[in-house]
């Protein structure tokens, strides 16, 4: 399953990890697939390539990945530059080093170590997006905005969660993080527990939105120990959903969504 709402991305990912399936690759091997479809469209504002950048016009990328049958292990980076597939980076963290994140310069140099080549992330709608950002910041600067309005565009992080025939579970989670953030910023997806968790005896769940929220209540690790407790995903979804509420007195000013699904294939989304 995917947490995707445009419709353009979420068909291609879902067939692309359902192919990688069919052909006996991994249930990891389909997530990374599936989540490189996003992060390579330059349509997405959200993920890779052609998403929005940061505060100062640059991207700094966060992912993750956590695999079932290998122990439920999982790696991560975050801050990534200049690399198109953050996800794939994340792999290697995982099945490569002793390590679950790398972060930053660091990210990189591990990265470019790996083959990975260094990229120009920025496609022209994403400059242009930037640049109506900053001209309608404050009245009291120096740019001049356009004369059409700027609309911000809401939009979300990619979890793709895959469950094969064996019974086996993985997870992929990717994102530029909070359109224009400050420069620095890591939020919930590279955050194994947070953004993303896997236990391949129960079962996997995913968060997009305000990732710092969901780092504090470790929304998709809640999730599924709420699925390990015979919730159903649908109802986990709904209990970290009322958490969060509950810790707004009913009244949170931000977005989340959490996906989740278990060992029998059943799946569920709450935002």
């Amino acid at each position: 399953m995917t947490s995707k709402t445009n419709p353009y991305v979420k068909e291609k990912v879902t067939t692309t990890a359902w192919d990688v399936l069919k052909k006996g690759g991994s249930p990891l091997d389909a997530a990374e697939k599936a989540v490189n479809v996003s992060e390579l469209d330059p349509r997405d504002p959200t993920v890779g390539y052609g998403g929005d950048p940061n505060e100062e016009g640059f991207h700094q990328l966060d992912a993750s990945v956590m695999s079932g049958p290998d122990g439920n292990n999982a790696g991560a980076v975050a801050a990534l530059e200049s690399i198109k597939t953050p996800c794939s980076v994340a792999r290697l963290v995982m099945e490569r080093t002793d390590h679950l994140m790398l972060v930053g310069k660091g990210a990189l140099k591990f990265a470019k170590m790996h083959g990975f080549k260094e990229e120009n992330l920025m496609t022209e709608e994403a400059r242009q997006h930037w640049v109506a950002w900053k001209e309608n910041l404050s009245e009291r600067d120096y740019y001049h905005p356009p004369k059409k309005e700027y609309e911000h565009e809401e939009g979300d992080t990619i979890n793709v969660l895959v469950l094969d025939a064996n019974g086996d579970i993985a997870g992929v989670t990717s994102t530029v993080g909070h359109h224009f953030k400050i420069v620095g910023r890591v939020g919930d997806s590279p955050i194994i527990g947070a953004g993303l968790y896997v236990d391949n005896n129960i079962g996997a769940a995913g968060a997009t939105g305000h990732g710092a929220e969901s780092i504090k209540v470790c929304a998709s690790f809640l999730a599924v120990e709420k699925m390990r407790e015979g919730m159903a995903p649908q109802q986990a979804c709904r209990f970290v959903c009322q958490r969060v509420i509950d810790r707004h007195n009913g009244k949170p000013m931000f977005g989340l969504k959490i996906v989740a699904l278990n060992k029998a294939g059943d799946c569920g989304c709450c935002s």
